[in-house]
């Protein structure tokens, strides 16, 4: 009975103490609050860059993907960003040029066109990146699908299954293999979607044609592929001549 008694007593809070439950309900608080900074913290820093007049540094002709070649689109066919800060990635979309190589270059150079992607892929497997992926390209026709994806035009014709080169799926799926490596997107078509499936539309690309489980493949494989490895300098090449 004494040493229960004794138990009973020690379980008292002192007087103008704090309880063990007090303690959690409060040290709880502080982790909230704490979480709710940090929260807000980072909303500041998202939103940031979307103030008129302010602009993220960058250089001029710099590429995200390296196997591509820079040629700019007009400033009027896309927006400054800071994704992923900004805006998550979380897509990217297939799209099919209804031209040519050097017509699809040519329209997202001009500012009346209203449109552009990312990247653009030739038929020889060529790539030429036009917008910065950190940038919004309107490309989707769908202000969210804009803002969350990157875009990839194909050359040629959504009804001529010819113009869908071998050289063009290999080029195109080592390109979105690297597109979602670095944001973490599933390779599926739940993450890799037509134009055609964006809400809103009303394109039909890239068409009945586009071979779907074949680019998926194309893709899982060249995720999981070595690296190639780095060509060899000029000076390198000098002296093994």
């Amino acid at each position: 009975m004494g040493n229960n008694g004794s138990t009973r007593a020690s379980r008292k809070k002192p007087s103008g103490g704090v309880s063990r439950r007090g303690l959690l309900i409060g040290g709880g608080a502080v982790v909230a609050a704490g979480t709710a900074a940090v929260l807000a913290r980072d909303e500041v820093r998202r939103a940031w860059w979307r103030v008129p007049g302010v602009e993220k540094p960058r250089r001029p002709g710099e590429l995200d993907y390296a196997g591509a070649t820079w040629i700019a689109a007009s400033e009027a066919n896309w927006r400054r960003a800071d994704r992923p800060d900004d805006y998550g990635i979380d897509r990217v979309i297939i799209h099919v040029t209804q031209g040519s190589f050097d017509s699809a270059v040519r329209v997202f150079q001009d500012p009346a066109h209203r449109a552009a992607t990312h990247y653009i892929v030739g038929q020889d497997g060529r790539v030429v990146q036009m917008i910065r992926e950190l940038d919004v390209a309107y490309q989707a026709g769908n202000r969210s699908f804009n803002e969350r994806a990157i875009g990839i035009e194909h050359e040629g014709f959504v009804d001529r299954p010819k113009d869908l080169t071998k050289a063009m799926y290999e080029s195109s799926a080592r390109l979105t293999a690297s597109i979602c490596a670095r944001y973490g997107i599933p390779v599926d078509r739940e993450h890799i979607i037509g134009h055609v499936e964006v809400p809103g539309t009303d394109h039909t690309d890239p068409g009945p044609h586009w071979d779907w489980d074949r680019y998926l493949k194309l893709v899982r494989r060249a995720a999981t592929a070595p690296p190639s490895p780095p060509a060899p300098s000029a000076s390198a090449s000098a002296k093994a001549e």
